[in-house]
């Protein structure tokens, strides 16, 4: 797959933060893969702020894959934010999380998210999710272009 295209996989757990990885090279996604550990961090890589001040802005990811359940800002509130400014708000957002209440599926898709996984136990089930959302989001899909403008 493509190894301009950029991934934000926002996630808290290592654990988990090793296994995408890990299902990512089975899957021969070559990817760059930035991870950040929490909302917060995720809201400053995106609007290079805080600790990212220094990154190009105009450097935006391919996909964005969001936890739900992260320390210090929640992934449905990085979700709003991104969805309420132009320079981020038709990046595609993948929600990827264990959680399987309806409310954080039905919050998701009403604030804009692209898709919904729920992260499977087994690792061949989870290999198989990951190099699918590669596929589609990496190399099927036509992305938007940007419409923001730089950041100031």
């Amino acid at each position: 797959m493509n190894r301009k295209h950029t991934i934000l996989l926002v996630e808290d757990n290592p654990d988990d933060v090793e296994l995408t990885l890990r299902a990512f090279k089975k899957s021969n996604i070559i990817n760059e893969t930035t991870v950040v550990n929490d909302g917060q961090e995720a809201l400053d890589y995106l609007f290079a702020t805080g600790a990212h001040a220094g990154r190009d802005p105009q450097a935006m990811p391919q996909m964005i894959l969001l936890d739900l359940n992260l320390p210090r800002t929640s992934g449905l509130e990085v979700l709003r934010r991104l969805r309420a400014d132009a320079r981020t708000k038709l990046l595609p957002v993948v929600i990827l999380t264990t959680s399987n209440e309806d409310k954080d599926l039905i919050a998701s898709y009403d604030l804009g998210a692209n898709s919904y996984v729920r992260k499977p136990v087994d690792f061949a089930q989870f290999v198989e999710a990951v190099r699918q959302l590669g596929l589609y989001w990496l190399v099927l899909n036509e992305r938007a272009p940007s419409r923001g403008g730089p950041l100031r």
